[in-house]
């Protein structure tokens, strides 16, 4: 079978959207080096990640050489190829497909992360807000399939599009290969003291995007609701613009500088796997998310999960993680206390965690339910 890919975010997204691009297409090659995969991308971002599938001869990368270029030629060009280049199924990783792949006579699914811009609308500027809702919209009605990384997002797509829960399949993403092989700890401390210098050895750890959906203000709080004597530090791994300058601004404000520190400049995934092994806790008291990939990433470490109990965050972190109302910082600060303390909790945390992630996103078997659905629409 030969499966065309919409592979942009393979090779210029570096985190969630890429993540899941790349981890997928490995997966199926893994499991069923019979196929051939076609990759369709309008640019490329040369990384050690996307340099490795480039030079990987289980992939065809297919890239503009005409006049064509950007979003017209992966909507235009790209759909009016896809039956010359012997595509029978086309995938469109994140969001979209090509027009008029149903007049050609190709299958085509769709994957559907989250709907941000509808849960979330002041995030987003209003013409892009328009141009996701098209997107969406025309995927939803368009590909013979969707695939819906949650529960969650199948619940949402019926909410906000009125798609038939019938056309979707739930099939979780996986993670990054090397996330499944936890590091030893030592080694994972001497790659941590390499890139942050002086952090303590006792530490809980916050990774994501710097907004407001991700609520970074809410641990903040529970950071300043914990006495000084109580208070473990905290390292905030990531970036954002105004919303950043907020959280920075209240740090300072309220005498919390010794006690956070946020860094930006984290791109290696083993520093970020070294920092999940070595912390305390990790804490994601995210308002929404279409999955909580970091969630995954930090349990398959062995590392106890404090997060939200909405969206799709339950199903990212099992029934053995701690789940808060992310609107409670108070509810959030003994959270993280009774982690911190209580020594049967947290093995049972880390057991358990650990054992629902290999269990429920094994990356051979969510390839196999990728592989069944494209398989249903192959053979009618």
């Amino acid at each position: 079978m030969r499966i065309g890919f919409d592979a942009k975010r393979v090779f210029n997204n570096f985190t969630g959207l890429g993540n899941y691009s790349r981890s997928l297409i490995l997966s199926l090659a893994d499991a069923f080096p019979e196929n051939e995969y076609i990759l369709y991308t309008p640019k490329i971002k040369h990384r050690p990640e996307t340099d490795a599938i480039l030079a990987d001869k289980r992939f065809k990368v297919i890239t503009p050489h005409g006049l064509l270029r950007g979003a017209l030629w992966r909507t235009l060009w790209v759909g009016h190829k896809l039956k010359k280049h012997g595509v029978e199924i086309f995938h469109g990783l994140s969001h979209e497909i090509p027009a008029s792949t149903k007049v050609r006579g190709i299958y085509t699914l769709v994957t559907i992360h989250d709907v941000c811009f509808k849960t979330f609308p002041e995030m987003y500027h209003w013409w892009d807000r328009l141009i996701y809702n098209w997107k969406f919209s025309y995927a939803c009605r368009h590909s013979d399939r969707i695939i819906a990384i949650s529960q969650s997002t199948k619940d949402d797509l019926h909410h906000y599009y009125g798609v038939d829960p019938g056309k979707v399949d739930v099939i979780y993403q996986p993670v990054a290969a090397e996330y499944y092989t936890p590091i030893p700890y030592q080694k994972a401390w001497d790659l941590v003291h390499q890139t942050i210098e002086d952090l303590p050895s006792r530490f809980i750890l916050n990774v994501g995007s710097i907004n407001r959906r991700k609520n970074l203000m809410a641990l903040i709080k529970a950071m300043e609701l914990t006495p000084k004597e109580k208070r473990p530090f905290l390292l905030v791994v990531g970036k954002g613009r105004s919303y950043q300058q907020l959280c920075e601004a209240y740090i300072k404000q309220h005498g919390l500088s010794d006690d956070i520190r946020i860094v930006s400049n984290i791109r290696d995934n083993r520093v970020l796997q070294a920092l999940y092994t070595v912390c305390q806790c990790f804490v994601y008291p995210s308002f929404y998310e279409g999955f909580g990939l970091p969630v995954v990433e930090a349990e398959l470490q062995g590392t106890p999960v404090i997060t939200s109990n909405v969206s799709s965050l339950p199903e990212a972190a099992g029934p053995d993680a701690c789940l808060i109302d992310p609107n409670n910082p108070d509810a959030l600060a003994q959270a993280i206390q009774d982690v911190l303390n209580n020594t049967d909790l947290r093995n049972t945390m880390i057991e358990r965690g650990r054992e629902y992630c290999l269990r429920k996103f094994d990356p051979a078997d969510l390839a196999g339910q990728m592989m069944d659905a494209y398989m249903k629409l192959y053979a009618g």
